[in-house]
């Protein structure tokens, strides 16, 4: 590099005035000397007392014209400015100050100060748009994941649930058929039951059918148990009638021994046959009477004849079942007890 001229030697008077007019190397202002006058490192004397730049070692001096020049390189690393203006980003480029630290350099006997290249600092409007495009990019792309992530657990959580709903509707399912199952089963076990019950009372009423016989044949039933009418003293039936012709056969139900036989007011003709338990057999309105007082007698003997006597509206069987007691019994189911069927 070229070095300056030097400075006009001229008488230096530092500081004088004269009549309000600066003087600069000893000259007014207009009387100076024309010319470029470029200060350089020979020409300048150095700066001593308290106004020293400190250096510092390994780096740029302390100063605040360093410390200008070290925001602006941040600024100029970092890209653009964080503030938003409103504008379009400005590169900031800056020349070599290759010459930074001999301009700011002590003694000639202190260590040089280590110079920096900042043009390398600045940074163009494509490289901060690159810088942005990056950013932006990385930006969608964790956005985009945290969307894939948030979109499998979703998933996960939906098929989970469909999981536990058709499980639960499977296991809904098995216990209903178990239940339906276990209830055919008990439908099935209870027929069975009730089968076997029903055969075994068959089979009891078929073997006391043989010890049982009905009091006499050719007959139809005419009045019930319990009906009500003015044609019987106590306001109701108390017992069954057979209706069948006069001279009918009258046979003895079951074995036992003959208690009454003989008139009776309103029952005509009535034989009482006492079973073994003490059952009493009333037969009224009888035609004839065959048996007496204390005879014994089997199941299908003859005991007397259909008749009309007493108080009746024609020939038939009035017959009647007494508890040992004395308390009455409805013939009909009496005898189906027996295994007949009137």
């Amino acid at each position: 590099m070229a070095s300056n001229p030097p400075a006009p030697e001229a008488p230096f008077v530092p500081g004088q005035r004269d009549s309000g007019t600066l003087v600069y190397g000893g000259y007014a202002g207009d009387e100076a000397p024309l010319g470029e006058w470029n200060p350089t490192a020979e020409s300048i004397r150095p700066v001593r007392g308290r106004h020293r730049v400190a250096k510092q070692r390994g780096g740029l001096a302390r100063s605040s014209t360093v410390l200008g020049v070290g925001v602006i390189a941040a600024v100029g690393a970092g890209g653009m400015a964080s503030a938003n203006t409103g504008k379009p980003p400005v590169s900031i480029s800056l020349p070599d100050l290759g010459s930074v630290g001999s301009l700011i350099s002590d003694d000639s006997d202190d260590e040089p100060v280590a110079t920096t290249t900042l043009s390398t600092l600045g940074t163009t409007t494509a490289d901060t748009a690159q810088g942005t495009s990056d950013a932006g990019e990385a930006l969608r792309s964790r956005i985009l994941a945290q969307a894939e992530r948030q979109q499998d657990q979703v998933e996960s959580k939906a098929a989970a649930e469909a999981a536990a709903a058709a499980e639960k509707q499977v296991a809904d399912a098995a216990a209903k058929a178990e239940k339906e199952a276990k209830e055919k089963a008990a439908a099935a076990k209870k027929k069975a039951e009730e089968e076997a019950e029903r055969k075994a009372e068959a089979a009891r009423l078929a073997e006391l059918s043989k010890q049982f016989t009905l009091p006499t044949s050719s007959y139809t039933i005419t009045s019930t148990f319990g009906q009500a009418g003015s044609l019987w003293s106590s306001g109701y039936h108390t017992g069954l009638d057979f209706a069948a012709p006069t001279g009918t056969l009258i046979k003895a139900v079951h074995t036992g021994t003959i208690t009454q036989a003989g008139w009776d007011g309103s029952y005509g003709y009535k034989t009482v046959l006492t079973l073994e338990d003490g059952t009493e057999i009333w037969y009224a309105h009888q035609s004839s009477i065959n048996v007496s007082v204390g005879q014994k007698v089997n199941t299908g003997d003859v005991i007397g004849r259909v008749g009309a006597t007493g108080n009746v509206t024609g020939a038939h069987l009035h017959l009647e079942v007494h508890t040992s007691g004395g308390g009455d019994i409805d013939p009909m189911a009496w005898l189906r007890g027996k295994g007949l069927n009137p």
